[in-house]
């Protein structure tokens, strides 16, 4: 595994890992933020990194320089890191993979992934995702739950899925894995589509919930709680003064109470799917949140 740089090998108990990535994958980088929020409450250790050299056109992500507290400048790149976790309540351990969707050589990159996991030993690969959708932001966030293999769907309860058509790294990390012997599945966050770059902590915590019940712990969401009832009520203050994109909002509401929303979402499966948006309301709202603190 030359692209992998290892700095110390974990001996893990059956370990379930969590796989992140940063790009068309992540709509209001809910899938990364949950990811990151099982790195600092499990106390993740990180323990392998990829080197991005071979995969990312640094035009398109580029490095950031910052100045460190000793005044020196200090250079990052566009990071795939992996860490572990002891489980102190279940019988897996938990690895916890956090990157960004490469520009390049996707096989070799994807079989990275594979390679690794399969030496220690997952039994169970995982990846979190978000996509918009025509969802409100006043309704609590559906999350879609597939798996590849049907042996691993019906083992987890979970819908085979029946998506056909463009895909990210996500479905290329996972054809993989199924080709290395690990068993996968993944869990989509629906977001509001007219709320395209605001991070969406209710989405995070929708992810999250999905994600402790397969490893058998118990996160708490006080932060992530009050997070999303500031954003809700940051988003409500912005549509407050347009009676149209309240309208809007409420049609959307109706849609999800009704189950249509359900029924449009199951037929468009679980992968990233881009919808119209409503030009007045994204603007007015992103300018806002873009001046709002971000959420813990």
């Amino acid at each position: 595994m030359d692209h992998l740089q290892i700095e110390r090998r974990p001996q893990l108990r059956e370990p379930v890992a969590f796989v992140a990535f940063a790009g068309w994958n992540d709509a209001a980088s809910a899938a990364t933020n949950a990811a990151r929020f099982m790195v600092r409450r499990l106390r993740a250790r990180k323990f392998a990194s990829i080197d991005p050299e071979d995969f990312f056109e640094f035009s398109r992500s580029r490095p950031n320089v910052r100045i460190d507290l000793s005044q020196s400048r200090e250079l990052s790149w566009p990071t795939c890191d992996f860490f572990y976790a002891r489980n102190p309540s279940g019988d897996h351990d938990v690895i916890i993979a956090i990157g960004v969707e490469p520009h390049l050589r996707w096989k070799t990159f994807a079989s990275v992934y594979g390679s690794l996991f399969s030496e220690l030993g997952v039994t169970l690969a995982v990846s979190l995702g978000a996509m918009m959708a025509d969802v409100p932001h006043t309704r609590p966030v559906r999350v879609t739950g597939t798996a590849i293999d049907a042996r691993v769907g019906a083992k987890l309860n979970l819908s085979t899925s029946r998506y056909q058509g463009p895909t990210g790294i996500v479905g290329v990390l996972q054809d993989t894995m199924r080709s290395s012997g690990v068993g996968t599945a993944s869990f989509w966050a629906n977001v509001p589509h007219y709320i395209t770059t605001a991070q969406n902590p209710l989405a995070t915590k929708a992810l999250l919930v999905r994600a402790q019940a397969m490893i058998g712990v118990e996160f708490d969401f006080t932060n992530l709680a009050r997070a999303g009832d500031r954003f809700i009520s940051e988003v409500d203050t912005v549509i407050s003064g347009n009676p149209e994109i309240v309208e809007y909002v409420k049609r959307l509401e109706a849609a999800v109470d009704s189950g249509e929303a359900d029924s449009q979402a199951d037929s468009q499966a679980e992968e990233p799917n881009a919808q119209a948006p409503v030009e007045d309301l994204v603007t007015d709202i992103e300018e806002f949140l873009r001046q709002q603190r971000p959420p813990d």
